[in-house]
């Protein structure tokens, strides 16, 4: 069994972070499975290596150690365009010169599908999704069905400026790590049927396991950001709070909240 912590560098680690580490590291110790860490800075704009070097380093004071060396998204740029080059292959990907703005509604309604455009700068690319339902089990919320091209439309696979995105890389590297039980909070539940769907079509014949968990809520309608300095661990640090002290904490909202 193979799980993995995932944090993006664009902010500090808060106690959020924190709750999803205790449940990661959780799942994989009671099935004697192991975590991966990697570095999810596929978004070259808003990354910071000052944010990783402090993730890194609040991780170690905290006791959580991977059992692998870590890996950084934007050190696999052959692994992607591999993938990309495979869907190409099979008919699925075509350029969109669609902004946000352009975009009505949250799913992509097909604009640029049949236009033939080149793959240019400030053009993404898109991945075709069949208009299939997804079905499976989450360990913790039970049976799920999706719609995922009713949700969201045709993926972006590469944004307009260059980056790949949260759900191409993730699916793509938990592919090749062979992540077998993705462990997040249930913000991502949405992503879960579209996330299969791709990875079917990038040759995994079998998905991971999906086990999302509670989020720790700022207010009943707002979950907890990068910007929330209240929980950051850096201001706990510097508040004088040990390791185990957020621990401690942590550990009551997981169980508050699972």
């Amino acid at each position: 069994m193979i799980t993995r912590f995932a944090p993006a560098p664009t902010g500090f680690l808060h106690i959020g972070h924190v709750v999803n580490a205790i449940h990661v590291w959780n799942a994989a110790r009671a099935r004697g499975g192991r975590v991966l860490l990697r570095i999810e800075d596929h978004d070259r704009q808003r990354s910071r290596r000052e944010f990783e070097e402090a993730i890194l380093e609040d991780l170690a004071w905290l006791g959580f150690a991977a059992d692998e060396p870590l890996v950084r998204q934007s050190d696999r740029r052959a692994i992607y365009e591999d993938a990309l080059s495979r869907l190409r292959e099979a008919g699925l990907v075509y350029a969109c010169e669609c902004s946000r703005r352009d975009i009505d509604g949250p799913a992509y309604p097909g604009t640029c599908a049949h236009k033939g455009l080149a793959d240019a700068p400030g053009r993404s690319l898109r991945v075709r999704l069949p208009p299939t339902v997804e079905r499976f089990v989450d360990l913790r919320l039970g049976p799920q069905e999706q719609r995922p091209f009713e949700q969201c439309g045709d993926l972006v696979l590469r944004d307009r400026d260059g980056n790949w995105t949260y759900q191409f890389a993730a699916v793509v590297d938990d592919f090749v790590q062979g992540v077998t039980l993705v462990v997040r909070g249930e913000d991502l539940l949405d992503s879960t049927g579209r996330q299969i769907q791709l990875a079917r079509m990038l040759g995994r014949r079998d998905p991971p396991g999906f086990l999302h968990h509670g989020l720790v809520m700022k207010t009943p309608t707002q979950k907890l950001s990068k910007s929330d300095g209240d929980t950051g661990i850096r201001e706990l640090r510097a508040k004088g709070w040990t390791a185990n002290d957020v621990l401690s904490h942590a550990a009551r909202l997981a169980t508050a909240r699972a």
